[in-house]
């Protein structure tokens, strides 16, 4: 393995009945006042949001709410979120609800100790060196947000869809009961799937040196992601699936994934940031569409690592028959596999590829993401 350096600040609490003890958690850190952010009522009518108010409650633990957010979030609500930290001076910000919710909740954080314009940290002028401390509990398992420092949020006017990343974003405790995340609907859970294929895929089928301990990990990974997945979609209060499923998703995303390799590339990450933000469709949908596509560009680099993944993870023989394989589960499963099942016009194809390329140079990384990779690989998706 190569040199690396490893460090997760995160606290972990799984398990059924978890989310009742939030109060105790984050009283233990000394906070008294935190911002309650959510996504849709649906946690109120469940039951959800009282528990956690009467945990906050009986630990003395002030709180203000905000509701609302949406998949692929949105910075203006990330802008309502500082407003209230700041005129309340509240000390925490507890997300309650997916991805989405907790990488506001990470924004909302950083912005709220900043002087500036929380977008700064998203466009690289600052790095989020403070924040309002961060808990949450997940109701969605899919982008190990719970686990690493990362958020995604959308500028609403330009539909720029970036991310920031600190040593102060990290989540101080993070609550896992799989048991909260029984109500995902079946197409939810297959675009979580392939948001957790994506998160290790990228890595795996583009690192040049890539660790046998750690290739075994990824493939056990992507092997309980399929079988879960399927078991789940047959019997959604499965819960060894569920938990299972819920950790892989945590794993896949904290970064241990990533101890000891050298050169590897985010770029489905890169192509599909621009699609949800476009067109508004989930993220997991956008990188189904996209795995596939960006993987037959991608053989020519790495065919061996591609055969491996073809023998191992569908028993075949060669990596285009690998790259099939992977294609027709996400459809088994209920994925979009085109550009055309995503509602994405392929009309629109030269009109991404300019967004795309501008978005590389903003990076300095326009000799990596050329147009011709670009466009091939949307091409590929037709």
């Amino acid at each position: 393995m190569k040199n690396f350096s490893y460090h997760n600040p995160t606290r972990i609490e799984f398990g059924k009945g978890k989310e009742e003890n939030i109060g105790e958690y984050i009283s233990e850190s000394g906070v008294s006042k935190v911002l309650i952010v959510y996504g849709s009522e649906r946690i109120k009518h469940s039951g959800l949001f009282n528990k956690v108010a009467q945990s906050l409650t009986d630990k003395g633990i002030h709180f203000e709410e905000l509701g609302g957010v949406q998949s692929n979030p949105l910075l203006s609500k990330v802008y309502e979120g500082i407003e209230i930290a700041k005129a309340k001076k509240l000390e925490a910000v507890l997300a309650v609800g997916g991805g989405s919710v907790l990488d506001s909740s990470k924004a909302i954080a950083a912005g709220a100790t900043y002087e500036g314009d929380v977008w700064d940290f998203f466009t690289y002028k600052a790095v989020p060196e403070k924040a309002l401390k961060i808990f949450d509990i997940m109701t969605l398992a899919a982008t190990g947000s719970e686990m690493n420092n990362f958020a995604v949020v959308t500028k609403d006017e330009t539909k720029e869809k970036f991310s920031l990343a600190g040593p102060a974003t990290y989540p101080t405790v993070s609550v896992i009961n799989p048991e909260l995340q029984a109500t995902v609907g079946n197409d939810y859970l297959a675009y979580s799937a392939s948001d957790i294929f994506a998160h290790s895929l990228d890595m795996y089928l583009s690192a040049t040196y890539l660790p046998e301990y750690i290739a075994g990990y990824v493939e056990n990974i992507l092997k309980t992601v399929m079988r879960t997945t399927e078991i789940l979609l047959a019997d959604k209060d499965n819960y060894e699936a569920r938990s299972e499923f819920a950790w892989a998703a945590t794993q896949a995303l904290n970064f241990t994934t990533f101890c000891g390799i050298e050169n590897n590339r985010y770029d489905t990450h890169f192509l599909e940031h621009t699609l949800s933000a476009e067109y508004n469709i989930a993220h997991g949908a956008g990188l189904s569409i996209l795995m596939p596509a960006w993987m037959k560009w991608q053989k020519q680099f790495l065919p061996e690592r591609f055969e491996r993944f073809a023998r191992v993870m569908f028993n075949k023989q060669d990596a285009d028959a690998g790259i099939e394989a992977l294609k027709n589960w996400y459809a088994k499963i209920g994925a979009p596999v085109t550009l055309s099942e995503g509602q994405i016009p392929e009309i629109d194809i030269p009109m991404l590829v300019d967004k795309l390329f501008a978005v590389a140079g903003m990076w300095g990384a326009t000799q990596l993401y050329t147009k011709d990779m670009i466009r091939t690989v949307l091409q590929n998706a037709v």
